[in-house]
């Protein structure tokens, strides 16, 4: 069939598979480009891998750090007329690129909040790889069904304490507009930190543990971010914020937790990033629209593969100690929250326009990073040629 971007809000719903081949083969090339990661993982669990920080830190593992690698996550497969979601397409490519080099790479498709998905993770860590000595946390979930109560816990991006008012734009019209959102009620909170908070983390680090399949010194990252003034009461002090704040405490706990087998737990604290659940929060299009222009210009932007391949290399494994913020959070934000790229994107903030936008933001960038992660818009391919909508991931257990 000849697939085209159907798309409604925020969210596109159709995918392009030899697109979201091409942007893992691109990714693939830029992390063998930039050589091994010494030291860096041999053995990697990798929960929430199919797109974005999850997918980028299982190429960074296995072409990075010829790692073998088991990749967990809820994707939507291909039917006939119907294309897979865009999770389900990158997972299959990264296994054919994964075999074409000779690595394991297998993959759990289903809710990773569940026991069940906990229980055969475990199983197939337990079959083929033994142990394993690195796992990445990095799921994004709109909703949990809670493993113990049943309860099904819907997030929210919602301020704390008082309504917001600020600038937002609509990526796809170019129309900059004001935007309110009403506070969030105690319920929402709760529900957002029981979705997008560490709880889930927990459990999982606790299950491996207790089926003895992490390796002595064993190290797992979950991922969050911060931002800059401009965005923290949508973001950083509202009900996601409140759920990070809980990840990140959590990453303590975990640590405690890990001492018997010498882990440690980090959290990564990435730069703002086109993603869709970014794409679905007030304000940040505008803001990364903006931050892309400078970051752009100062030779300093990065997408999400170049952001985790520096923090293999230059966080994570170094043979050092790794480098932590005075909250106990590695940083690789560090570009984005440099002050005079700060200071540059709020003076731009106050002249945003729709007339201006243009040419003071990366608003172009922004689209073609956005239907990118759906297949769509990437150079080298031909989307008037009909493709072959039905695609297997090989190695799906």
């Amino acid at each position: 069939m000849i697939i085209t971007p159907k798309v409604r809000g925020f969210i596109c719903l159709t995918s392009h598979p030899k697109g979201c081949e091409q942007n893992v083969v691109n990714q693939v090339n830029y992390v063998k480009s930039k050589g091994a990661v010494k030291g860096g993982p041999k053995k990697v669990l990798v929960i929430g891998a199919s797109t974005g920080f999850g997918l980028a830190s299982r190429i960074t593992s296995a072409f990075g750090s010829g790692a073998a690698t088991i990749g967990v996550f809820f994707e939507k497969p291909s039917e006939t007329g119907k294309p897979a979601s865009p999770g389900w397409y990158n997972s299959a490519a990264f296994e054919k690129l994964a075999a074409q080099d000779g690595l394991y790479a297998k993959s759990i498709n289903g809710d990773a909040f569940s026991d069940e998905i906990k229980n055969k993770t475990i199983d197939l860590i337990k079959k083929d790889l033994g142990q394993i000595d690195l796992v990445i946390y990095s799921l994004a979930s709109p909703k949990r069904v809670h493993p113990k109560t049943g309860v099904v816990h819907s997030s929210v991006l919602k301020p704390i304490g008082t309504t917001f008012t600020n600038k937002t734009v609509n990526f796809h019209t170019g129309v900059v507009s004001d935007v309110t959102i009403e506070p969030a009620n105690e319920e929402d909170i709760k529900n957002t930190v029981a979705v997008m908070g560490g709880e889930d983390w927990a459990m999982w680090m606790d299950a491996l543990k207790n089926a003895g399949v992490l390796a002595d010194g064993a190290l797992t990252v979950a991922y969050s971010y911060i931002g800059p003034g401009l965005t923290e009461a949508v973001y950083r002090k509202g009900t996601i914020g409140r759920a990070k704040d809980h990840l990140e405490a959590t990453a303590f706990e975990i640590t405690d937790a890990l001492k018997s087998v010498n882990g440690k737990a980090y959290v990564s604290v990435n730069k703002a990033l086109v993603t869709q659940a970014s794409s679905a929060i007030p304000v940040i299009p505008l803001y990364i629209s903006l931050l892309y222009k400078i970051m752009k210009k100062e030779g300093i932007h990065e997408g999400c593969i170049e952001q985790i391949q520096r923090l293999y290399s230059e966080r994570l494994y170094t043979g050092s100690a790794v480098p932590l913020d005075d909250k106990g959070r590695i940083r690789v934000d560090d570009w984005e929250m440099r002050q005079d790229v700060q200071d540059k994107v709020a003076e731009l903030w106050n002249e945003a326009t729709t007339e201006k936008l243009p040419a003071i933001g990366d608003l172009a960038g922004y689209r073609t990073d956005f239907f990118n992660l759906f297949g769509f818009e990437v150079p080298g391919i031909n989307y008037e040629e009909e493709v072959n909508e039905i695609v297997e991931v090989p190695g799906l257990v």
